[in-house]
């Protein structure tokens, strides 16, 4: 081998974060092991999540111009460090978006999206999954084992958003047999929460939003009930489906100041609003008609913390989140990944697979 050759062989094409508006597919030197706990996998599959549209509109500062994105993705362990005891090169893993170092005090807690050492880091303060290879620190803690014979692409919807829908919105959420349930949003949260809302067999699942193919699509999931906002006053037809009362649980799935307020005035005494969007501007709190209510509002980062228990509900069948996927490119076509998914509506995208094989 040449030294040309041994160069290249060095390199891999990734998808770089270049300031707010800006992105590239170039090259970049191949991640080594650089702690005895990292461990460095050859992605095979990865996607986008709302969180990359936000970083490239450059409303997260954290992440600076010359970070590979992402955060998500399954893969081949290429090489671990001295300390990795779980995992061997060979070993096909899921990589979770929440890296822990499992031992310190919020790990302790199951708080892992604050762990100290780790928490979101991955495609933010350390270069992402949307490469051919990506470093994982504390490797034993932050990847999963892929069980043979379980379909890949629903595990890549474990990395996040089946988690985060889960965790944030239905756990959080606290919903229980019988529960009248409203989600706000139904692009890939919404529909996350909604499949694992379903855990827990609640009498009503209405799904809101404007965008008339995610409804279909809701329908399609187990949704009761679809309200178009842009056609229909969602407060006044929610209100007349509970008589006047509202909902016991309202799932706040966009990450906006409107769709929030929906959440308030639809929600029922002793109701849970649980918000799981991210949200870039302020709002507004309606104490003046909550304060007597008995209403717990409650917000949450994915911990990751029930990933191997969804992984066995999708092991058994029981649980289905490859249908949320709706395209598949290959990693060199990543620019045109981004343009499709950013452009949900025109493209009717919920999520996308990216294969590197």
């Amino acid at each position: 081998m040449n030294a040309t050759e041994k160069k290249n062989e060095s390199n891999m094409w990734a998808l770089e974060y270049q300031g707010p508006g800006l992105k590239g597919y170039v090259r970049k030197k191949r991640p080594e092991i650089s702690s005895p706990t990292d461990a460095v996998v050859r992605i095979t599959k990865t996607t986008i999540c709302g969180t990359d549209l936000h970083i490239l509109k450059g409303d997260v500062p954290s992440v600076k111009p010359g970070t590979t994105l992402g955060h998500e993705g399954i893969g081949v362990i290429e090489s671990v460090g001295s300390s990795v005891t779980k995992f061997e090169t060979g070993d096909r893993v899921l990589i979770s978006c929440i890296t822990s170092c499992g031992s310190c005090d919020y790990c302790k807690k199951a708080m892992y999206s604050h762990c100290v050492n780790g928490g979101w880091i991955l495609g933010n303060k350390i270069d992402g999954t949307q490469a051919e290879y990506v470093r994982i620190p504390f490797a034993d803690t932050s990847l999963y084992a892929i069980p043979d014979g379980v379909d890949e692409e629903a595990v890549v919807m474990l990395s996040d958003i089946l988690p985060t829908g889960f965790e944030c919105g239905v756990l959080n959420g606290k919903i229980g047999p019988g529960d009248v349930v409203a989600i706000v949003g139904s692009g890939p949260i919404g529909l996350a929460s909604l499949l694992t809302a379903q855990f827990y067999a609640p009498s009503e699942l209405i799904m809101i939003d404007m965008n008339e193919d995610r409804l279909k699509r809701a329908s399609e999931f187990g949704a009761t009930t679809i309200i178009n906002s842009g056609k229909e006053n969602v407060i006044d037809k929610v209100m007349e489906m509970t008589q006047g009362r509202g909902v016991d649980v309202a799932i706040e799935a966009v990450g906006v100041p409107d769709s929030f307020d929906v959440c308030q005035n639809i929600i029922a005494p002793g109701g849970r609003i649980a918000n799981v969007g991210v949200h870039g501007k302020g709002v507004e709190l309606r104490l003046e008609k909550l304060w007597d209510r008995n209403i717990t509002i409650t917000t949450r980062l994915v911990d990751t913390a029930s990933t191997s228990m969804l992984l066995k509900t999708i092991v058994s069948g029981k649980l289905k989140p490859q249908k949320l996927v709706s395209h598949r490119f290959a990693l060199s076509d990543v620019l045109k990944a981004y343009d499709t998914f950013g452009n949900a509506q025109k493209e009717k995208t919920l999520k996308v697979i990216i294969s590197n094989e």
